[in-house]
């Protein structure tokens, strides 16, 4: 890639985060490429669908997912106290965007989604974490990771909906946790 187009599919990348930071996955891809500074052709020719925007987007996510897991599994405490951690750190990767947390925990399971892959990294991660409290018999009987994901993508999503803070969070993580641990 010339050093110009790598400048400008870079460009794209941060704007697009930016963009969809504020205004969600939905926003307008013209705005995007209006404030890169790059016309819509431009912006096709390096993502030619909005997926493969998104995809760019979220490499880096992704890398931070398994950061976070492996943060979390260090946490020292109860099996709750850890699973909190993860908690907190799952709605804080998932909720980086307006509208990220319904989009993401509504695609989680479906093979067909375009972020299916995304939702792997993350469903891995969670498995790492929930997996382990699995093994040390902790966990309440038949406990599913998926279903954990989506019940704290839930949590997540009525935050951003509904534009709650931290605080506000952490007591329904606090009962999704109380309900998982024996």
């Amino acid at each position: 890639m010339r050093a110009d187009a790598k400048r400008n599919y870079d460009r794209i990348v941060e704007v697009a985060r930016e963009v969809f930071r504020e205004q969600g996955y939905d926003a307008s891809l013209d705005t995007v490429a209006k404030r890169a500074g790059v016309g819509p052709g431009t912006l096709y020719r390096h993502f030619p669908t909005r997926d493969a925007l998104l995809d760019a987007i979220m490499q880096n996510w992704m890398d931070r997912v398994d950061e976070a897991a492996d943060k979390a599994l260090t946490h020292e405490g109860s099996p709750r106290d850890l699973l909190l951690a993860w908690f907190e750190q799952y709605v804080a990767l998932i909720s980086l965007h307006k509208g990220g947390p319904a989009k993401i925990t509504s695609a989680m399971g479906d093979p067909d989604s375009p972020i299916n892959t995304k939702c792997q990294v993350l469903a891995s991660a969670s498995e790492r974490v929930v997996g382990r409290l699995r093994e040390e018999g902790v966990l309440k009987q038949g406990v599913d990771t998926l279903q954990v994901c989506r019940l704290v993508g839930g949590v997540a999503t009525v935050a951003d909906q509904a534009e709650l803070d931290q605080a506000a969070v952490r007591p329904m993580l606090e009962v999704v946790a109380d309900g998982l641990v024996r």
